[in-house]
């Protein structure tokens, strides 16, 4: 029997973190081959050569697509992508998929869609519907929703969302967050291993941060946040870096500056997802403008602080409390979450997405459709 050839393409760890459960769904069907393409930062040495993680995992990269330059302004960005379509272009006739699958609304899943599109590859889309008003992301998600055939949303007002966009409801279902998946499968270290293991001072608490660059806004809301943070040097401050949007590098060099001077703050390339969720659970808050923070953190019973307009449209349970960019709300949003004691809202499902994900695959058609437009 001829296995259904499933191509994965992943650029970032946070990505990779989502997708590794369906990949293994994936990986021990009989019926589905999984093939994999690693782009973007996981090549990267400044980001920490995220694809040997995935090695280490089990998993075989079919292709490696280099792309990113050494830049992250708008036009360094622009012309990463297309350094991609060139080399999606023949990483996908080499690998000749039957079905690509996609997350999110990187930069890099837009180049890739373009090629799948013009190719003939059916795309299935994951995450679509949703809204990050704060970066150009908005519009990249649903530009792919529009080049995809088959769609895979983690909430019901996602869905309506892909639905509203012209997508016929026959090919748009709620799974779920992918993310949700790994909490509940996972098994995380207790606080001692964790803080032995990020070698932090086990008298301190912990707090989380991860700042992106707001692409449609100011770069400088870094600066408030971290001079709010500096009136917390009782407290283990652990950085995760910036992506590798434009602006990205920028915001990882003002944290390394300040992570040099002050010795309760550290900064990691990448946690990985054991570490991460790891600290998100044994963290008094998490902090930043990361879309885990409102998905995943919330399972894990961590309230989070959502700063600035990146996220701004995201669905966010009400231990997620939001804050401007300046010092007083920053502060104030810090101070509320550190006194929130519940309730912890679960509004993206129940974990069980890869197998869900995985039976729909299985059955639907593996050559591109005529597409119609869904009118409302």
């Amino acid at each position: 029997m001829n296995k259904r050839k499933i191509c994965i393409v992943t650029g970032t760890r946070a990505e990779y973190g989502l997708l590794y459960w369906l990949m293994k769904e994936i990986q021990a069907d009989d019926e589905l081959e999984l093939q994999l393409i690693a782009t973007g930062a996981h090549l990267s040495p400044e980001f920490g050569l995220t694809f040997k993680q995935i090695e280490e995992d089990g998993f075989t990269i079919g292709e490696k697509v280099e792309m990113l330059l050494s830049s992250d302004t708008p036009t360094g960005v622009v012309k990463s992508m297309g350094l991609a379509t060139i080399g999606f272009a023949d990483a996908l006739v080499r690998l000749k998929p039957d079905l690509l699958v996609i997350l999110g609304d990187r930069f890099e899943m837009l180049a890739v869609s373009q090629v799948a599109l013009i190719t003939g590859i059916p795309i299935a889309h994951l995450h679509g519907g949703e809204l990050t008003l704060g970066a150009y992301d908005d519009s990249i998600r649903h530009s792919i929703t529009k080049m995809a055939t088959w769609h895979f949303t983690s909430t019901d007002k996602h869905k309506k969302r892909v639905i509203q966009l012209g997508e016929s409801p026959k090919r748009v279902w709620n799974v779920g967050a992918l993310g949700i998946e790994n909490i509940f499968k996972i098994p995380l270290l207790s606080k001692d291993e964790l803080y032995t293991q990020l070698c932090l001072d086990k008298n301190k608490s912990l707090l989380l941060i991860t700042y992106h660059p707001e692409t449609h806004g100011d770069l400088e809301g870094i600066h408030p946040l971290l001079k709010v943070l500096s009136e917390y040097p009782n407290m283990n401050l652990i950085f995760t870096k910036a992506n590798a949007d434009n602006g990205g590098r920028f915001i990882n060099e003002v944290i390394e500056k300040y992570t040099s001077q002050n010795e309760n703050a550290f900064l990691f390339d990448s946690l990985g997802q054991l570490r991460y969720l790891s600290a998100v659970k044994h963290a008094e808050l998490v902090i930043g403008n990361s879309s885990s923070g409102l998905i995943e953190v919330p399972y894990l019973q961590t309230p989070t602080v959502n700063c600035g307009n990146r996220q701004a449209g995201r669905e966010g349970p009400t231990s997620v409390f939001d804050a401007e960019l300046d010092e007083e709300s920053i502060r104030n949003g810090i101070e509320k979450a550190l006194q929130y004691v519940g309730p912890y809202e679960q509004i993206f499902g129940d974990g069980n997405v890869s197998r869900k994900i995985v039976d729909i695959l299985k059955r639907i058609p593996s050559y591109l459709i005529q597409k119609e437009f869904y009118d409302l």
